[in-house]
Formats: structure tokens, C-alpha cells, sequence
């Protein structure tokens, strides 16, 4: 559920919330068991043995959360995102922060490379969240190749799927696919993300089981780059009209928040930001004391 509910919010990765959960490599795992031999279960209508040899309960289970939280947090979310949008932003703040530092602990031998990985992770994902939206092309082929790069970076830490998307220029026309049910552009879209998840989740394997200090200090990276777009306080600086005409932020830039009044005449909110902000600190630390927890008993 916290995954779907962070896959709601364009800047915020459900990667983030699987890495910080701990079932980041499990969630990989899983993904990288829909190969050839399991899938000739499947073709043989073996599906009990399909479903225990893919991990199905977990990605069930997952599935189910994540669609849960969409239905049922998505207009919470965008009511807070709309209408309270500093201690939104700086809950996340909080949550990623402090969830790049829980991460690090992983590291048990620190050297020159993952020092080098975690530097070119955040300036990674810094640079990242600069890029302005684009114009993209109508064609499917766009489509499908949008889908397979969002849901990259949906399973990578920091870096959010649905933000890729509106660099890509894709963002609204897959929000109104959904809504005007065009299941030929669906189709596309979901065919490109089972490609792109299929193919990535294989590569970030490989990479964490050969090289995991070095990874983990490149995921954390991405998470500590990310920052720069979760900033709580933003003047708009350029508009674009949306498809249905509405003017809707296109370009943002952070600002300090004892200029926040000045520029945009709205209180800055700086102790409800602050409580937001530790709010999201200490859920991480309960989350990862439980964890330990769970693991010890």
C-alpha cells in the first residue's frame, strides 16, 4: 500500500518504499522468476507449480496493496498535494532522507567505489529532476517505449516513475487513456513496462549480488539526489495548458522558505513543515525497529 501510495505522487518512488521496507531484492527476485522454464509451467496449465515457482503469493499480495492504495489513496493524495502541498512535500522529505541513512547502514566495508557510486547517484538524480517536461510524439511505438523507461525507474530508489513520465510528455495522455479507456494505448503502455521490468530487474540483480556495497551506495545516491525535486517550498516559473485546457505548472524552482511569503504572499508553514517533516522521520525508524524486530523473533 505505501508503495502505490508513493507511486501516486510524481517525484516520490515506490523503489524507495520497497528498499526501505526490505523487500527490495525480494521484490527483484520475484520479477526475475517469470523466465522460460517457468513460463512453459504456465503453457502447460500447471498453474499451481507456476504460482509457487514465480513467488505468487508475495506479488499477489504486493499487487493488491499497491491497487488498494491507488483506488483508495489516490484522491487523498491528490487533495493533499493540491491543497496542503508544503507538509506533503516535507513529510516525504523526512521519509526519504532519513531512509537514504537507514539504507547506508547495509554497507558494511566502505571504500573508494561506493563513496564514488553514492556522489554519482545524487548528482544523478539532481540532474534528473531538473530536466523540464517535454513534447513527445503521438505514435505507440513512444508509448511503449515511455512504459518501458518509467517502470525503470519505478523500481530504481529516488527516481519516480510517473515524474519520468512527465519529462517524457507522457504523464496526461496515460492519465486519460485510463479515464477514456483506450485499451489500445493501455495495451502498449503496459506491454513496453513488462518489457522494461523484465529486462532492468535482471541488470539490478546481477549489479547487487556482484557488486552490493557499490549498489547500495548508488541507490541511496538516487534517493539523496531526489531531495532537490521533493523540496517543500517551489514559486512557479512557467504554465502549460493541459489537455483540457486548465493551466497546470510546468517549470518550478526551489526557494528558502523565509522567502516564500514574499514571493508567493502564502504563509510558509514552517513548524506544521518541521512536524511533517519528523513525522516522517521517526515512520522510517518505526519501520525499521520493526523490521528488526520481526526478524529477531
Amino acid at each position: 500500500m505505501a508503495m502505490g501510495a508513493a507511486d501516486i505522487v510524481p517525484g516520490v518512488s515506490g523503489g524507495s518504499i520497497a528498499l526501505i521496507t526490505g523487500i527490495y531484492q525480494r521484490l527483484l527476485d520475484s520479477i526475475n522468476s517469470f523466465h522460460a522454464e517457468n513460463l512453459r509451467l504456465l503453457l502447460k496449465f500447471e498453474l499451481k507449480n507456476f504460482f509457487v515457482a514465480v513467488n505468487g503469493s508475495f506479488l499477489l499480495s504486493l499487487l493488491l496493496g499497491i491497487l488498494t492504495s491507488i483506488f483508495s489513496l489516490s484522491t487523498l493524495i491528490t487533495f493533499l498535494m493540491n491543497e496542503h502541498p508544503i507538509p506533503l512535500w516535507s513529510f516525504f522529505c523526512g521519509l526519504i532522507l532519513v531512509s537514504a541513512f537507514v539504507i547506508l547502514r547495509e554497507i558494511k566495508r566502505w571504500h573508494l567505489g561506493v563513496i564514488v557510486a553514492l556522489i554519482i547517484g545524487s548528482i544523478g538524480a539532481y540532474f534528473i529532476t531538473e530536466l523540464p517536461p517535454t513534447t513527445s510524439p503521438e505514435a505507440l511505438w513512444f508509448t511503449f517505449v515511455s512504459g518501458a523507461i518509467a517502470i525503470c525507474a519505478m523500481i530504481l530508489p529516488g527516481i519516480s516513475g510517473s515524474f519520468i513520465l512527465l519529462i517524457l510528455g507522457k504523464y496526461e495522455p496515460v492519465l486519460k487513456a485510463v479515464s477514456d479507456k483506450d485499451i489500445l494505448t493501455l495495451a502498449v503502455f503496459a506491454s513496453g513496462c513488462v518489457v522494461g521490468l523484465l529486462a532492468f530487474s535482471r541488470v539490478i540483480s546481477w549489479l547487487l549480488k556482484r557488486y552490493y556495497a557499490t549498489m547500495i551506495g548508488l541507490l541511496s545516491g538516487f534517493m539523496l539526489g531526489s531531495m532537490n525535486k521533493l523540496w517543500p517550498w517551489k514559486i512557479v516559473t512557467a504554465y502549460r495548458a493541459s489537455s483540457s485546457g486548465e493551466q497546470k505548472p510546468f517549470l518550478t524552482e526551489n526557494i528558502w522558505p523565509t522567502h516564500y511569503l514574499e514571493q508567493t504572499g502564502s504563509e510558509p508553514l514552517l513548524g506544521l513543515a518541521i512536524g511533517a517533516f519528523l513525522f516522517g522521520i521517526f515512520l522510517v525508524i518505526g519501520i525499521d525497529r520493526l523490521a528488526d524486530y520481526l526478524k529477531k523473533s
